[in-house]
């Protein structure tokens, strides 16, 4: 058990103490907030109907969350390592751990948008008041009217209201947004206490010292960065090379015939170990060797072997 959770909180730090996912996530937290606000000023519409309203405020609060944190899920580069990490080892070779903490990964940051949306629309009050206006108990009012049920406290929330309800339209709508900023802040509260309790845990667990935690993420972000402008540079130029061989030239701009010229078409390597460096990167120690991702243990692997990288072909 301590060992699985040593490794749940190897897992976490990588990406809590990421920089640029921290300011991705705040990115898209604030634009989730101008989405919602310009969706309450221009779209949001409540029908006033007690067949439609709970209908319609229910809809605008959670259809948009779940899209959201569907959306959230696809663009996770993390989700499609979880796929190649099926695909290569098969359910049965693959780890519970490693299962539990990838999807606790992908979740938490595919949860930001729609938190955030559910926050604000509950603090809003609008949605809110739409959905439960006509669930509003008569008897909890004073001097409200018998002769009026609940087709009139559906239409509280647009003011269509005759005269003599106008104060308990009122009263209705303020209890009501008073009970959704309520939700919101106690929502919102939770969120924040279980991400601080995170937090505490990891720091606790985590076998690491600070500075080789750092050093473990900051290593993780540079290798993700070089092997995406290296990979960028040798596409271009194998590109060109089969250009070049269909057409018999191909036509390069001063910089693509910089790369060429430090780069020769020919002296490329043209096969690589895809296979070999895929999946989830979990930090792990071999004989006290510290590995820090796939790649690293794959270049490990490689070393005292007979080829060496460049010679793979």
């Amino acid at each position: 058990m301590a060992t699985f959770i040593t490794e749940i909180f190897n897992f976490l730090s990588l990406f809590s103490m990421n920089k640029d996912s921290l300011l991705f996530n705040g990115l898209v937290a604030l634009g989730t907030l101008g989405t919602e606000e310009l969706f309450s000023f221009i779209v949001f519409n409540c029908p006033c109907s007690p067949s439609l309203n709970y209908k319609y405020g229910m809809t605008v609060i959670i259809v948009p969350a779940l899209a959201l944190f569907f959306m959230g899920v696809i663009w996770n580069n993390h989700t499609w390592k979880l796929v190649d990490e099926y695909h290569m080892r098969g359910i049965k070779n693959f780890s519970a751990a490693a299962t539990f903490l990838l999807f606790g990964s992908i979740v938490g940051w595919a949860s930001v948008a729609p938190i955030t949306w559910s926050v604000i629309s509950l603090l809003h009050g609008e949605a809110y008041i739409c959905a439960l206006s006509e669930f509003v108990k008569p008897s909890s009012m004073d001097n409200f009217p018998t002769k009026y049920g609940a087709e009139v406290l559906a239409k509280f929330p647009c003011k269509d209201v005759p005269a003599n309800l106008t104060k308990l339209s009122d009263e209705v709508t303020r209890r009501l947004r008073y009970e959704s900023q309520l939700f919101g802040w106690v929502f919102l509260s939770i969120v924040v206490i279980l991400v601080l309790v995170t937090k505490c845990l990891k720091h606790c667990c985590l076998p690491l010292s600070c500075r080789q935690e750092a050093y473990w993420v900051q290593y993780c972000s540079n290798e993700d960065k070089l092997f995406r402008r290296t990979a960028e540079v040798h596409s271009k130029i194998q590109a060109a090379k089969n250009v070049k061989k269909f057409f018999g030239f191909v036509a390069l701009d001063k910089e693509e015939k910089e790369l060429v010229q430090e780069f020769p078409m020919d002296s490329i390597q043209l096969s690589f170990p895809w296979n070999d460096i895929k999946g989830v990167d979990i930090y792990q120690e071999n004989k006290s060797f510290p590995l820090y991702s796939c790649l690293h243990k794959w270049a490990k692997e490689m070393e005292g072997k007979g080829p060496t990288p460049e010679a793979i072909v």
